[in-house]
């Protein structure tokens, strides 16, 4: 089974952007969510999202985590 990087994203009050505030590693996307709750809960959040690095498309980079995401995806 492999491990995947959930990117986690926050926003404290409706409206507020949506905010990276860190990474989890998990098996799926139900595990991502668990482990994005348990170690960001700190603040009250009004929402909490969880992204699959894989998922993340880069535009305008040939460098930096998300498209080595994308080259370890097809490894």
């Amino acid at each position: 089974m492999r491990e995947f990087v959930y990117d986690v994203f926050t926003r404290k009050e409706r409206g507020d952007r949506l905010q990276h505030v860190g990474y989890v590693d998990a098996f799926d996307d139900e595990t991502a969510k668990v482990y994005a709750w348990t170690t960001y809960s700190e603040e009250k959040w009004f929402e909490m999202c969880v992204v699959k690095r894989v998922n993340v498309l880069p535009v305008n980079r040939t460098d930096g985590l998300y498209v080595d995401a994308q080259e370890s995806a097809h490894d």
